[in-house]
């Protein structure tokens, strides 16, 4: 693993962490951000590897397809409901006309966004040492 990449590993790790902090403290629309982070900064740490500059978007789909055609084997990473943590880099900062994400996202939104992101981040890590 160059350590560019493990930089981006590092860094998805600890964003997971303070999700799981965030949620905790039940501040869920922060922990599903952080959540999708986490996810979106550990596929980019694969995409380091693979030597190509990752892309400045927030779109999973979008990474997991750059990923697919450097000839990764993403199916695992494909199996994961990542569209939700994707709309959730936007949705959980900005405010939706009158409501605030604080408003909108409680634990039934941050318990799956951290569960898949550490899958994510744990289907990365896995791929990087490997």
């Amino acid at each position: 693993m160059t350590p560019r990449a493990e930089a981006w590993i590092r860094q998805a790790d600890s964003d997971l962490n303070a999700a799981r902090c965030m949620q905790a403290q039940g501040f869920h629309a922060q922990a599903c951000y952080l959540a999708a982070q986490a996810a979106e900064k550990a596929l980019k740490a694969l995409v380091v590897a693979t030597g190509v500059t990752p892309p400045h978007s927030h779109s999973l789909e979008r990474l997991l397809e750059l990923l697919e055609t450097q000839g990764l084997a993403v199916e695992p990473l494909k199996q994961l409901h990542l569209k939700p943590l994707t709309r959730m880099s936007s949705q959980t900062r900005y405010p939706q006309g009158d409501e605030a994400p604080v408003d909108l996202f409680d634990a039934k939104d941050s318990e799956p966004a951290v569960a898949t992101a550490t899958s994510v981040v744990g289907l990365a890590t896995a791929l990087l040492a490997g």
